[in-house]
């Protein structure tokens, strides 16, 4: 998969990925932000975990951002299952060195609506951490409305934390 956007291009993962990766997604300031599954300190070892999981998945629903031919972050949606198999939730990372370009929010956008294309979806959905106002700002940015707050749904780093529950609604056909 390749979207070219103006600030940067999200496309398929590579093996070739893996210094780039292994740089940007080192970094407490990203993990704290995310799910446990990433993990920190991100080693060489869990981004080749990752890209050779990368390859096998199908769908393909996880992406590198990439900005001037290096992969620089990271945005993918899990589909749901079952009775909310219209909806998937969406999630995105971005190295510090390219926070506060608008990169995160084209790419949000971008797969937003890929994902709907491709997967006939009604809904996308995102959980950031309620701390985490940069991430609730690309989400407004890019069209998310605000539904709930999600009171002490979530620890991270041994804290309870609260989570705030956005979407993006497809028009109805």
């Amino acid at each position: 998969m390749r979207l070219t956007l103006s600030r940067s291009v999200v496309r398929s993962w590579a093996l070739t990925d893996l210094a780039a990766l292994v740089e940007h997604a080192n970094n407490h300031r990203i993990w704290i932000n995310l799910r446990d599954r990433f993990p920190h300190p991100y080693t060489r070892h869990d981004g080749l975990t990752f890209l050779r999981a990368m390859r096998k998945a199908s769908p393909e629903t996880v992406f590198a951002i990439d900005v001037a031919g290096e992969a620089v972050g990271g945005i993918g949606f899990m589909l749901q299952h079952d009775v909310e198999r219209v909806s998937a939730e969406i999630g995105y990372w971005l190295g510090e060195r390219f926070w506060n370009r608008g990169i995160a929010t084209e790419a949000l956008v971008a797969v937003t609506s890929y994902a709907i294309a491709q997967h006939g979806l009604t809904r996308v959905f995102a959980l950031p951490f309620a701390f985490n106002v940069a991430s609730c700002r690309v989400l407004d940015k890019a069209g998310y409305v605000l539904e709930a707050r999600l009171h002490r749904s979530a620890i991270k780093d041994g804290t309870i934390v609260d989570q705030l529950q956005y979407a993006f609604v497809a028009p109805t056909r």
